[in-house]
């Protein structure tokens, strides 16, 4: 095992093994160090070590191990070993510095000493470490050296220059001292010369002086220090970099004054600098001569000559230079400057032999005709080496000094016969020339001698010598001799240190040579190490050394002769990879073997004397080895295996064996048993293991050692056993397949040879299994098919190799993913409910096709019929159970449907079942006849045609048809509906009514009923002869004249045109004679004949005329003129009377009834009870006459009692029940709805025989409206109450078991917006939202589709929140969500942290409270304000008005007696009021008391879910209907609340609430109680809140209403429906000033126009017990506890501008008046009038 794995064991940096707290286990193992290389990773082992473990002695501490120097690099880790022995163990204590260590986490105290993690310069320092305990103490002191690591810098980093220039390389270095610098160049070590010096006090400078190309190449500066090592690098390129001209200027020819400018351009490495020189003299820089020079980007140095103002001396040879350190060049062209030629002064000229010399005419002026140059006469050039130029420069090449020097003459032709001349004199110098010479071969010791002669060159000559570049001195054994031409060079005594190059150089005036030659001294060889006798070990490396030296180098040989005895022959010995001569001629063998056993000899020659050469013998030594061990071996897991091992070598020989790094000791395992024996010169040794086990599946080895070394055999053992079960993962699994990888982790140590794999249904055993056998061994992955989806599966596998099978995995447990179902739903049905609705029953899927949970279906349906799409629209629904119902709606009437269905899961949709047809029901037709027409064909007979209606609105089968036909008087009143059924498109009415207006309707009908009538058709019948005059009378108005009075003619039949009245005598026994004819218009029913014989009989009868005959006709009666005209003497008194029941009544004059002087009874604001039968007496004292009037008042019909029958999502059937018609038959009904929360109401006509009908084509899920009214002759009637009734339909709703993202990466999002439900109304628009969590702004996206949508560019790996809004006309659905963005990589993101999300909740939250909080303060302000100003105007009224006065002023009664007040006053919170006994209600108080409110609440009114009560037509002696909401749950709304107040008169008591404290009223003989309690009732200010939203039946509201409607609601309970109450005083304030205002009005009815004031009104009422004749019903009634109230009655008050509404009292309690001033507002007398009628005034005025 390794040491490091027990806290005992610590092993150093510097490898170092301690044991702290040794115990004698310690001394049975083997220790060994293992190295591993850095970057080979090859590790190498030590030889074992044992350790003896000895009882512990007390002793004092001696130091095992300590440091006394290091030298470290900063920022690494030291550690400096302190490890000491001692018995008691030793406590350590560390100085540095002689101070205690810093405190410094760097520093850890180690028991292997003190370690220093990221060294710092400062840590440098002494260190001391005490060791003591109870028998003494030790010390180490050490220093600590810390070094900042060596860092150089070599610049330049890069150089490009010119062969000939300088090179100056710098090594700058930073940290450690004591370093030292090295120069490389290519590599090799730079060598210093004459070009290449190395300067500085640490050589860290390198100088080239005159660099040639050799000299290119990469340098290398390094710096070492001990084992640190720092380098850096220079590039140095060098090119040939001599100057050259690359640019000039040309001769030219300027005027004196004219600025000129010449430019040169040259280029070299180094850049050269250019100079200018004026026939061979410097040009002087002043004022009139300016040079600049640069150089470009290329390298290129540009030179410009500036003269500003030439003279005629500025013109001459312009000469520029172009010089740097590797050489020079030059280019020259005259410039001349008009002016008188002229020569300028001309210097002599030396001149080198053997080189070219120019010689430049110095001209000046212009124009010149002609240059010449003479020597001696002769005109130049006279020989080949001589050249004369243009510009006169005469050019002497290879100058020679006898034929060159002289004078020379320059001849300018400045005229024709005029010339100038200037001569020049010529000295040639000769350079020397040194004669070659050689060193001879020299040995040590002898004497040389070189002469250096220089053969010619002109005196005087300087010689000297150099060595290797350094000038030689006399000295030291060197001698120099010089003469006037020679010098020699004598070396006395030859040694190595001559060795050299060696350099003459001779210099006189005209130039320097040298000569150059080298030294070689040789020096025979000599034994520097010679050999001597070793021993060699049996495969280690051996060395025998051998080393020489001389010059040149030796060549040294080895020969071995064999034997051990006297060597015989020696022989060369090969060279191989065993055998190498080493650099020091040592000879090296690798691995020694037994055939190296010998003499070696080693021979050293270099040709310089004789050789040399000395033997030596190598014995070899045999070490332990192992000549025979199995490398590998299998075993069988529970068998014994035995395993050998052979070893040889020097005796005696220790075999020991080892199982990985552990001994084997067979007494402490019993498992193990070791056998040793020889062999001969072997040893066998045996390792049995009884029985192998997996854990023996190592290396064991046998170790063999002796004196000279250890050896060991590794033997692998492998022992096989069935491989361990895989490891089983499930990657994938989908709804038919999943993907399966299994990791196979122990083989058995043997070759896995397949797998199986087994699979179950979980609930099965696995004797149900399926598999799949044999997979191949190189497969790690399976996919498993055919599975069912949305099951679970158990899985688990084996895996085999050659020995058996392994044992199960660990079993899986996985469910695959749900797939669209594969079977169809079953046993699907339809039947048709309706014409247009079929119902859908089935069943679902077959269980084992479901494949998965049914979410629903999809039912298609498309129409059948001729001329449809043949689509299918589809509708969907949620599944319910294993038996689905879903009715279909809005279907065509009577038409063929196909109907599939189709059941869907998470995964998809499954096949449609196979579709079924049906028809649905018959309807009544749509529309009615076509082209219906009437033709009156006689006064009783009329032709009626039609056509058929459209087929497609038949919807069903066409039965016949039916004509509806009725009779329109002149009165306006109907005669009775008939109708006739015919199958004909044609029809005959008979015995119609002869001159008479119809109405004819024609309608089809089927088996289902009447289809809609065609628009009215009028007819007029044609006219007949009239029938006899309802009635006639005749009375004789004198003794002459009779006067005749008629009625009309029950059956006009036509138009009367006028009366015809006959008159006859039938006297007796006389001819009848013809009578008489009177006419009369057709207006006067009476007529006066006169002239008639005094008592004579007549026969007098009255016949009417029109167009087709005589006849009578009468006008219509409807009058509230009574007439009755009476005739006779003396003149008749009139009485009326009206029948009722068994007497008649005598009719009384008043108001209301009025009889006129000639006996008309005048009936004014004439009432339904005014109908009846009116008898008119006339009576005087010769008889009497009467006339009796049938009185029919017609009114207005009541109203209809409308009711809801049945709803859908886009109708509405309304049934209903008529009222009384009001004396006149109805003429139709107006139906009028609207949507909830709207006043835009739409009229719909309704037939008069119609009682049900169907509102189509309205909004689905919406609320509405309905209020119907019926008509008659009068006008329309009361509308009926309003109901409201909600089409079928939700908002669309999410579903949250529906995904809604399907797809999400790093930029987009998917989604499946299926999980929206209709709610039975289609989807209009879906609105998403979304934003990066934390933003303000939200990005829209509207669609109308509930499929995929994309949200597009977002952002990656970000958190998004999502909001929906799905709309339809039912209302709007929200749904909100978050999701995040992939990475860019595909990884998720981690949620948003809380507190981030809280952040930005709080200001989210505190950004949208402060609108709402100062937005709330604002209204509590103002409802503050307002109630100060309601409290102030009530005060105002109570203290200025005199409101208590006003109801009490006569009776000087207290605020409080012994009536209790009823006051409905705003309260604040319910919550703090406590019941009131009537004991507290019946206590007197004094009369400074004041008024305290309690509250109380209408128990039906308050719950949610009671009923409510609605008011809107309260008669007296009903009670309200109540009528429960018919609002679905989601939609629940607020009832309409009425709260009130009590308030008593008493002391200061909190408000309280009135408890419902009643008692049972009377007994057998009556109520006995005669006073009455007084309240005083206002409205509660929630009212108007609840008012706005509660379920109302009638079309207004206001204040005044909802007063009464409460005061219904608080007293008309049918407890109290016998008692009675009476409006004592109101007050209402108006909101238009600050006074209390009352009033009354005439119509109840018309409170549904008012306007609602701001401000409650305060009234006050009596409740009085039951009337005795009551008491019978009254028994078992709850009434209010009565107080005793006052007796006397209120006096009147006068109006004083403000309107009032009072009661006034007879006194006796019997008769009553209602008052109010005729300045009253209509809305204050409407309230008044409305509280005098519901009290049952007597008298209303």
């Amino acid at each position: 095992s390794t040491a490091s794995g027990e806290n005992r064991f610590f092993i150093t940096s510097y490898g170092g093994l301690y044991i702290s707290d040794v115990q004698k286990e310690d001394a049975l193992s083997t220790y060994r160090c293992i190295t591993k290389h850095k970057y080979s990773g090859e590790t190498r082992q030590s030889n074992g070590a044992r350790l003896s473990v000895s009882d512990p002695a007390e002793s004092i501490p001696t130091m095992l191990d300590s440091f006394q120097s290091r030298e470290v690099r900063a920022g690494r880790l030291v550690e400096l070993p302190c490890i000491a022995s001692g018995y008691p163990n030793p406590a350590i204590r560390w100085l540095k510095d002689g101070r205690p260590l810093p405190a410094d986490g760097r520093w850890a105290k180690r028991i292997t000493g003190l370690s220093i993690a990221d060294l710092r310069v400062e840590d440098s320092g002494t260190y001391i470490c005490e060791v003591t305990n109870t028998f003494g103490s030790a010390e180490v002191t050490g220093t600590l050296t810390v070094i900042d690591p060596l860092r150089v810098t070599l610049t330049p980093k890069k150089l490009k220059t010119g062969i000939g220039s300088t090179v100056i390389l710098s090594c700058a270095l930073s940290g450690s001292p004591e370093y030292v610098i090295r120069w490389y160049r290519n590599t090799d070590l730079v060598v210093v010369d004459d070009f290449i010096s190395i300067r500085g006090i640490s050589n860290e400078t390198l100088l080239i002086t005159a660099a040639q190309k050799s000299h290119s190449g990469a340098y290398q500066c390094f710096a070492t220090r001990k084992s640190q090592t720092a380098q850096d690098f220079s590039i140095i390129m060098l090119e040939d970099g001599t100057p050259r001209i690359v640019s000039s200027f040309s001769e030219k020819v300027v005027n004196p004054g004219e600025q000129f400018s010449l430019m040169c351009a040259a280029k070299g490495a180094p850049p050269p600098t250019v100079t200018w020189a004026l026939d061979d003299e410097p040009i002087p820089r002043d004022n009139g001569h300016r040079t600049n020079q640069y150089t470009m980007s290329d390298g290129t140095t540009v030179s410009h000559m500036n003269v500003t103002s030439p003279q005629i001396k500025d013109g001459g040879v312009y000469r520029c230079t172009a010089r740097n350190s590797v050489g020079s060049a030059e280019y020259q062209a005259r410039i001349n400057v008009r002016g008188p030629p002229s020569i300028r002064a001309m210097k002599n000229i030396t001149a080198v032999a053997g080189r070219d010399t120019f010689i430049n005419c110095r001209v000046i002026g212009y124009p010149y005709y002609s240059i010449k140059w003479y020597k001696d006469s002769l005109l130049l050039p006279d020989n080949h080496r001589q050249v004369v130029f243009e510009n006169g420069t005469l050019k002497l090449m290879d100058v020679q000094k006898g034929m060159d020097e002289g004078e020379y003459l320059c001849s300018v032709l400045i005229q024709p016969q005029l010339s100038i001349s200037q001569s020049v004199h010529v000295t040639v110098k000769v350079p020397p020339l040194i004669q070659p010479f050689e060193f001879p071969p020299a040995s040590i010791g002898q004497l040389l001698y070189i002469p250096c002669v220089v053969s010619s060159g002109d005196m005087p000559i300087h010689i000297t010598w150099r060595k290797d570049g350094h000038v030689i001195l006399s000295g030291s054994g060197v001698t120099i001799e010089s003469k006037e031409f020679m010098s020699s060079l004598q070396i006395s005594s030859v040694s190595l240190k001559h060795n050299g190059n060696y350099t003459c150089i001779a210099s006189n005036a005209a130039a320097t040579v040298s000569r150059e030659r080298q030294l070689i001294v040789r020096v025979p060889p000599r034994f520097v190490v010679q050999p001597n006798n070793q021993d060699g070990i049996y495969g280690k490396a051996g060395v025998l050394n051998c080393s020489v030296d001389g010059y040149p180098p030796p060549k040294v040989m080895w020969k071995h002769a064999k034997g051990s005895g006297n060597p015989q022959q020696y022989h060369p010995i090969p060279l191989t990879g065993r055998i190498q001569i080493l650099p020091n001629s040592s000879l090296l063998i690798r691995h020694v073997l037994e055939e190296d056993i010998g003499y070696y000899l080693c021979q050293a020659s270099n040709g310089v004397g004789t050789d040399i050469s000395k033997s030596m013998f190598l014995t070899v030594k045999i070490p332990a080895m192992i000549t025979s061990h199995p490398n590998t071996t299998i075993a069988i897991k529970g068998q014994s295996k035995e395993l050998n091992c052979t070893a040889r070598g020097e005796r005696p020989i220790i075999i020991r064996w080892e199982k990985g790094d552990t001994v084997i000791d067979p007494d402490r395992n019993m498992r193990y048993a070791i056998a040793t024996k020889d062999n001969g010169d072997e040893v066998i040794s045996t390792l049995k293991l009884k029985p192998a086990d997996r854990g023996d599946s190592v290396f064991f080895s046998c170790h063999a050692i002796n004196s000279y070394g250890e050896d060991r055999g590794l033997i692998q053992l492998t022992v096989q056993e069935p491989p361990d079960p895989p490891e089983l993962e499930i990657r994938e699994v989908k709804a038919r397949s999943m993907n399966l990888r299994w990791t196979q982790r122990f083989d058995g140590n043997s070759i896995i040879t397949g797998f199986d794999i087994e699979y179950k249904n979980k609930s099965d055993s696995w004797d149900f299994k399926q598999s799949t056998r044999n997979i191949s061994p190189t497969i790690n992955q399976a996919n498993i098919v055919d599975l069912h989806p949305a099951s679970v599966y158990s899985i688990r596998m084996y895996s085999f190799n050659k020995i058996g099978r392994s044992e199960p995995s660990k079993e899986l447990t996985i469910s695959t993913e749900e797939a669209a179902p594969d079977g169809p739903p079953m046993d699907v049905t339809l039947q048709p409910m309706t014409s247009q609705s079929i119902q859908v029953t089935w069943k679902a899927p077959k269980k084992e096709l479901q494949n998965g949970v049914i979410r629903g279906y999809q039912i298609g349906y498309r129409e059948n019929s001729p001329g449809s799409n043949g689509q299918y629209s589809i509708v969907e629904m949620k599944a319910t159970g294993d038996s689905e119902v879903y009715t279909l709606d809005n279907l065509k009437k009577f038409a063929q449907y196909g109907v599939v269905v189709q059941a869907f899961n998470r995964a998809g949709t499954g096949p449609s079942s196979s579709e079924i047809n049906a028809t649905t029901l018959e309807d009544v037709p749509s529309q009615p006849p076509e082209n219906v027409r009437a033709i009156s064909i006689t006064s009783d007979v009329a032709v009626i045609s039609w056509s058929e209606p459209p087929r497609s609105t038949l919807n069903g089968v066409l039965k016949g048809y039916r004509v509806i036909f009725w009779s329109l008087y002149m009165d306006g009143e109907w005669g009775e509906m008939q109708n006739i059924t015919t199958t004909r498109e044609r029809v005959e009415l008979r015995g119609m009514e002869k001159f008479t207006n119809y109405s004819v309707q024609v309608l089809a009908y089927t088996q289902a009923g009447d289809g809609v009538r065609s628009s009215v058709l009028y007819i007029q019948t044609k006219e007949d002869i009239p029938g006899p005059p309802a009635g006639i009378k005749a009375v004789p108005s004198s003794a002459s004249s009779v006067v005749v009075s008629w009625l009309p003619p029950a059956k006009p039949n036509g138009i009367i045109r006028k009366y015809t009245i006959f008159c006859s005598s039938p006297g007796s026994g006389q001819p009848v004679r013809a009578p008489s004819e009177y006419e009369t218009s057709p207006d006067q029913l009476f007529y006066r004949i006169a002239h008639l014989n005094r008592g004579q009989q007549y026969m007098l009868w009255v016949a009417a005329v029109t167009s087709a005959g005589r006849g009578n006709i009468s006008e219509k009666c409807i009058s509230v003129w009574l007439p009755c005209n009476s005739v006779g003497e003396p003149v008749p008194a009139i009485k009326w009377t009206k029948d009722s029941e068994d007497s008649a009544i005598p009719v009384t004059v008043d108001g209301h009834r009025l009889i006129q002087a000639n006996g008309t009874l005048v009936l004014r604001s004439v009432k339904a009870e005014d109908s009846g039968y009116y008898t008119c007496t006339a009576t005087n004292t010769w008889g009497f006459d009467t006339i009796i009037i049938n009185l029919l008042v017609q009114v207005p019909p009541d109203q209809p009692r409308l009711t809801v029958s049945k709803t859908s999502a886009s109708s509405i059937t309304l049934a209903w029940i008529p009222g009384d018609n009001g004396g006149s038959s109805i003429r139709g009904f107006v139906l009028q709805y609207s949507v909830d929360n709207s006043e835009e109401w739409k009229d719909v006509f309704i037939s008069s025989s119609e009682r049900s009908f169907k509102l189509e084509s309205l909004k689905c899920g919406t609320w509405y409206k309905v209020k119907l009214a019926a008509k008659n002759s009068v006008g329309a009637g009361r509308i009926s109450e309003i109901i409201e009734a909600k089409t079928h339909g939700r908002e669309p709703s999410f579903s949250k078991d529906q995904h809604l993202f399907t797809h999400i990466n790093s930029t987009h999002a998917r989604l499946n917006l299926q999980g929206w439900s209709s709610g039975g109304c289609p989807i209009t628009a879906i609105v998403l939202e979304y934003r990066p969590k934390g933003n303000w702004g939200w990005q829209s996206l509207r669609t109308n589709s509930s499929g995929e949508v994309f949200l597009t560019e977002l952002r990656e790996a970000t958190w998004y929140e999502l909001r929906m809004k799905a709309c339809n006309s039912a209302g709007c659905g929200n749904e909100s969500t978050q999701f995040a963005t992939l990475d860019y990589d595909g990884s998720t993101i981690p949620p948003i942290k809380s507190a981030q999300g809280e952040g930005d909740d709080v200001k989210k939250l505190f950004t949208i409270a402060c609108p709402i909080i100062l937005a709330t303060l604002g209204v509590a302000l103002l409802f503050i304000i307002r109630k100060k100003r309601k409290e102030k105007r009530l005060k105002r009224l109570r203290g200025e008005r005199g409101w208590v006065p006003l109801s009490w002023a006569q009776t000087s009664r207290p605020c409080y007696g012994k009536s209790s007040e009823l006051q409905l006053l705003p309260t604040g919170d319910d919550k703090a009021t406590i019941p009131v006994t009537d004991t507290e209600f019946s206590q007197a108080v004094n009369p400074q008391s004041f008024c305290t409110g309690v509250s109380l609440h209408h128990p039906a009114l308050i719950q949610n879910t009671g009923p409510l009560i609605d008011m809107s037509d309260i008669r007296p002696g009903t009670n309200p209907v109540s009528r429960k909401s018919v609002k679905s749950a989601h939609s629940t709304r607020n009832r309409y609340s009425s709260q009130w107040t009590l308030t008593k008169c008493q002391a200061s008591t909190p408000a309280r609430t009135l408890t419902s404290d009643w008692r049972t009223v009377g007994s057998q003989h009556g109520i006995t109680v005669t006073e009455s309690d007084s309240y005083s009732a206002s409205l509660s200010q929630d009212t108007d809140k609840g008012r706005n939203s509660m379920v109302s039946t009638e079309s207004a509201s206001s204040t005044y209403e909802e007063l009464a409607r409460a005061y219904e609601h608080a007293k008309l309970e049918e407890q109290l429906q016998h008692a009675k109450f009476e409006i004592t005083e109101c007050f209402i304030s108006d909101s238009s000033s600050d006074q209390m205002t009352t009033g009354t009005t005439d119509n109840a009815d018309s409170m549904t126009s008012m306007s609602t004031p701001s401000e409650p009104g305060i009234c006050r009422f009596t409740a009085s017990p039951p009337k005795p004749q009551d008491s019978e019903r009254g028994k078992s009634v709850a009434v209010p506890i009565p107080h005793r109230a006052s007796k006397s009655k209120l006096s009147q008050i006068r109006c004083r501008g403000r309107a009032r509404c009072f009661l006034q009292s007879d006194g006796r309690g019997e008769a009553f008046s209602c008052s109010l001033c005729p300045s009253a507002h209509f809305r204050y007398r409407a309230f008044c009038m409305l509280v005098c009628i519901k009290t049952q005034m007597v008298h209303i005025s």
